[in-house]
């Protein structure tokens, strides 16, 4: 006989299979979002990797500009070729594949793609001595696409080296050429990372990692962590050069358009013309800034905004005598985000003013050739009237020369009278039929201005 207690769990097991099967038959019936399941897979495209201690992990952070996926493709497939491993699909933005000596995690991101070796064992030698990459074959390396941005080496142990007191000056600086460190305890302690945040003689950065407490999960989220806050500070502050660029560049443009508002304030007899063209030429370099720095502060911002949040998530305790991680980047990349930020703002101040002196020259151009419009109106006004006036005198003159004409006919038409055997007085008929002939064409050529006029009309 079953006992009551796994009845019951059959039960409850029953209960589900039905609730589970009811709940799925029930959303099959009703239309689902085709971004659903993209954004559910989403939050685990990029999971963190479970790292042992010890381990030795490089880290390189290549720029392709959006550009370079398919040489990314055939640069990993051509790596996985060599060990007989399956390659990536071209669509997918992540990657992790052990590879036996060591593991490659690779992920492409909107701008640059991160490559992080990874080899899971003991040192052989002093921290640094030989790192992850080490274990990488160095002629697949030579066909790395784009540009190095970031680099830097890893190192995990546990809470000691060579049964040396970890927090001895002397044993940690050596490891990073006796240079001026920056240390915390992240985790609430759990840990302690010391950087330098400075560039070896191999052209990487270095970074020590102690723990004992961490589980692997844990020890894997921190060197993320770690990773991603040496890649982004990097990144944010790749407008750094472009900013300090535009702005000696801005400061020349600023005092061009202060001298144009200036001459607009006060009025001077400059040509309103030549201030607009110098106007137009200030608003196109402007815009060429604008174009070529626009995307590049937006990024920085952003990218700021991740490191302040990875900088959090690390919850750092002091080491007495050093400058945590949070305080040293915030030291030093604060201001160079700022200067992309005041370079951002001077350049739309610019932007603003310069569309309203643009907007001020062009109503003072406006008002000039609406004045020179109503100038030559009134001239026009002035020479059409002179010109009705010249055509009513030629008018007159016109009926006095048809007149003359018409009663020369008229003569020669009553010459022909006495052939006809008619008599009269030439001297009467012919005064008499003067005003007659003058009244006629008087009359004929003002029914025919008249009739023009009105057509005109």
């Amino acid at each position: 006989m079953l006992s009551s207690k796994t009845s019951e769990n059959i039960v409850d097991n029953d209960i589900l299979t039905t609730t589970s099967a009811s709940a799925t038959s029930a959303l099959s019936k009703v239309a689902i979002h085709p971004l659903r399941e993209k954004l559910y897979n989403e939050l685990h495209n990029r999971p963190f990797r479970s790292i042992t201690n010890p381990a030795q992990i490089t880290h390189i952070a290549i720029q392709h500009e959006g550009k370079l996926k398919q040489q990314e493709h055939e640069f990993i497939s051509l790596l996985c070729n060599r060990f007989q491993v399956s390659s990536p699909a071209k669509t997918m933005p992540f990657f992790y594949q052990n590879f036996g000596l060591f593991s490659l995690r690779w992920e492409r991101h909107m701008e640059y793609s991160t490559y992080t070796i990874i080899h899971e064992a003991p040192l052989t030698n002093q921290p640094f001595v030989k790192n992850a990459i080490d274990y990488v074959p160095s002629d697949w390396l030579e066909h790395m696409p784009g540009k190095v941005i970031a680099a830097l080496h890893l190192v995990i142990e546990p809470n000691n080296i060579e049964s040396k007191d970890i927090d001895a000056d002397d044993n940690i600086v050596q490891y990073f050429d006796n240079m001026h460190l920056t240390a915390s305890a992240p985790y609430n302690g759990l840990a302690k990372v010391w950087t330098s945040y400075k560039l070896h003689d191999d052209g990487f950065g270095r970074f020590l990692v102690f723990e004992q407490a961490l589980s692997p999960e844990q020890l894997g989220r921190l060197m993320q962590q770690l990773l991603q806050l040496d890649t982004y500070r990097l990144m944010a502050t790749l407008g750094l050069p472009l900013a300090q660029a535009i702005n000696s560049e801005l400061n020349q443009l600023d005092l061009q358009l202060q001298q144009v508002t200036t001459c607009i304030a006060l009025g001077n007899d400059s040509d309103d013309r030549e201030l607009l063209t110098q106007v137009s030429s200030i608003a196109a370099k402007v815009e060429d800034f604008r174009s070529q720095s626009t995307y590049r502060f937006s990024a920085t911002n952003a990218y700021y905004n991740v490191m302040l949040q990875r900088m959090e998530e690390l919850k750092e305790d002091e080491i007495a005598g050093y400058m945590t991680l949070q305080e040293f980047l915030m030291r030093r990349i604060t201001p160079a985000v700022k200067t992309c930020q005041t370079a951002a703002n001077h350049l739309e101040d610019i932007s603003i003013r310069v569309t309203r002196a643009s907007d001020l020259l062009r109503t003072r151009v406006e008002m000039v050739l609406q004045e020179q419009n109503q100038k030559l109106l009134k001239s026009m006004n002035r020479r059409a009237h002179i010109q009705m006036r010249l055509q009513q005198t030629v008018e007159g003159l016109s009926v006095a020369a048809i007149s003359y004409y018409g009663m020369q006919l008229f003569e020669s038409m009553l010459s022909t009278l006495p052939s006809l055997g008619v008599e009269y007085n030439h001297e009467l008929v012919s005064g008499l039929s003067v005003p007659i002939v003058i009244g006629a064409v008087f009359i004929t050529t003002r029914l025919i201005h008249r009739r023009l006029m009105k057509n005109i009309d």
